[in-house]
C-alpha cells in the first residue's frame, strides 16, 4: 500500500514539475499589462509592495514581477495536498485532486498575473488548515484579512453564517464586526445604470472551472447542502457563489472578488464524483467513465489555450481581440527601440509609454512614438507572432515632426 501511495506521489510530483515549467515558460511570453504597470509604478497597494520588493531582490524582470504569485500559486497547491488528508477514501483520489486543482485555468492565470485572486485563494487555505489542525478560528488571521483585501468581506459573511449554525458567539460577533469594518473601509459599488450580467458571470465561472467542471460544481454544491455535512469550505463557498450571481442580476461583478473562495471546494466536487462512481456496478459506470472524459478533454484543452495562447493570435483577425493581448507586444517593443539606440520617447499613448517604462524605455523628446497609421515617418516597427503583426509603432524625430 505505501509503494502505491508513493507512486501515486511521484506521478502527481512529476505532473506538477511539468505544470511549473509550463507557467515558467508562460511568464517569458508575457509583458507588463498597464494595470500591473500602475501598480509597480503609481499605485502604494499590496500588489505594489509585492512586486517593489521582489523586483529589488530579483532584478526588474518579468520573471521578478511574477515570481512571488507563482510562489503563492506553489504554496496553494501544498496547502490543498494538507487540507486533504484523510479527507479521501483512496489516496489515489487526493493526488487526482491536487492535479485537477493545480491545473484549473483561473488559478494558472492567477499564478502568471498581478493580482490579488492567488493572494486570497492562499490565505483562504491557510486558515481552513488552521481550523482543521486546531479546531479554533485563527482570530488574528481573520484581522489580517480585513486590511489584505477588499473581497474577504464575503469571507466574512460567511463565517457569519457558519457561527450561526455552529452557535458560536465569538465568531458570530467578531465576523460581523469584520463584515461591518470591511463594508466601511472599502465601500460596496452601487453605481451605474443597473444592467443584469448573469451571464456573464456563468460564463467567466466556467471559464475558471472548464464549462463541465463548473456545472458538476453546481450539483456538488447543491447535493452537499441537502444531503451532507454543511463545512466550513461548503459556507465560504456556497456564500460567495451566491452573492456573485445574485449581484449579478444588478451590475457586473469583479470575478477575482469571489473566485478564490469557490475553487476552494474542489475536493468536494471530486469525494462526490468517486461516491458516485463506486455506489455504482461496473457494467453502469460507463456513463460516468464518458462524462469524465469529456470533462478532462475540456479541462486540458482550457489548460493548452491558457498556456499555449499565442498560436490563437493566427486565427483571430483583430490582435486585440485575443484574451491575451494586454499582456503582450511590450517587451518586445521595448527590444525593437533598444536596439536602435532608441531610450528616450514620448507617445500620446500614456498607457504604452508607461509599460514600455518597465523595460528601460523612459520618456524623452528626441522621439515620437505612436501606433496609429502614419504616412510620414522616420522608422516603423512591428511586433509580429509567427509572422503576424500584432503591433506597428511608427516613430518620429521630433525635430523633423
Amino acid at each position: 500500500m505505501k509503494t502505491l501511495t508513493s507512486a501515486y506521489k511521484y506521478i502527481f510530483l512529476l505532473f506538477f514539475f511539468l505544470v511549473l515549467s509550463a507557467l515558467a515558460y508562460n511568464i517569458s511570453t508575457l509583458s507588463i499589462s498597464y494595470k500591473e504597470a500602475l501598480n509597480f509604478f503609481v499605485n502604494n497597494s499590496l500588489l505594489s509592495i509585492i512586486t517593489n520588493a521582489s523586483t529589488t531582490i530579483l532584478g526588474q524582470t518579468d520573471f521578478a514581477l511574477r515570481f512571488p504569485f507563482l510562489l503563492l500559486y506553489i504554496l496553494s497547491v501544498a496547502l490543498m495536498y494538507k487540507i486533504t488528508e484523510g479527507f479521501f477514501k483512496k489516496e489515489s483520489d487526493r493526488y487526482i485532486n491536487l492535479a485537477i486543482f493545480s491545473i484549473l485555468p483561473g488559478l494558472l492565470s492567477a499564478s502568471l498575473l498581478v493580482n490579488s485572486a492567488v493572494i486570497v485563494t492562499f490565505f483562504t487555505l491557510l486558515y481552513i488548515y488552521i481550523y482543521k489542525v486546531t479546531s479554533k478560528h485563527s482570530y488574528i488571521l481573520l484581522f489580517l484579512f480585513l486590511f489584505l483585501d477588499n473581497s474577504y468581506a464575503i469571507f466574512f459573511l460567511a463565517l457569519f453564517f457558519y457561527s450561526l449554525k455552529k452557535k458560536d458567539n465569538n465568531l458570530l460577533i467578531v465576523s460581523l464586526l469584520l463584515f461591518g469594518l470591511s463594508m466601511g473601509i472599502y465601500g460596496f459599488d452601487t453605481g451605474g445604470k443597473p444592467k443584469g450580467f448573469l451571464i456573464d458571470t456563468f460564463a467567466i465561472y466556467a471559464s475558471i472551472f472548464s464549462p463541465l467542471l463548473f456545472i458538476f460544481f453546481f450539483y456538488s454544491i447543491y447535493r452537499t447542502g441537502i444531503k451532507e455535512n454543511k463545512t466550513l469550505t461548503w459556507y465560504v463557498s456556497t456564500t460567495s457563489l451566491f452573492f456573485s450571481l445574485l449581484l449579478s442580476f444588478r451590475q457586473r461583478i469583479y470575478i477575482e472578488d469571489y473566485a478564490p473562495f469557490v475553487v476552494i471546494f474542489l475536493p468536494y466536487m471530486v469525494k462526490l464524483f468517486f461516491h458516485n462512481l463506486r455506489i455504482r456496478l461496473p457494467q453502469f459506470r460507463i456513463k460516468h467513465y464518458y462524462l469524465t472524459f469529456a470533462t478532462l478533454f475540456v479541462l486540458v484543452l482550457n489548460v493548452s489555450l491558457t498556456l499555449f495562447y499565442k498560436p490563437l493570435y493566427l486565427l483571430i483577425e483583430e490582435p486585440k481581440k485575443h484574451f491575451a493581448y494586454d499582456y503582450n507586444c511590450a517587451k518586445e517593443l521595448a527590444s525593437l527601440l533598444k536596439s536602435r539606440n532608441i531610450n528616450y520617447i514620448d507617445s500620446e499613448d500614456k498607457e504604452l509609454l508607461l509599460r514600455l517604462k518597465y523595460y528601460g524605455i523612459k520618456t524623452g523628446s528626441k522621439y515620437y512614438l505612436t501606433t496609429r497609421e502614419q504616412y510620414y515617418y522616420d522608422l516603423k516597427l512591428d511586433v509580429e507572432y509567427f509572422n503576424k503583426v500584432l503591433l506597428t509603432a511608427y516613430i518620429i524625430k521630433e525635430d523633423e515632426k
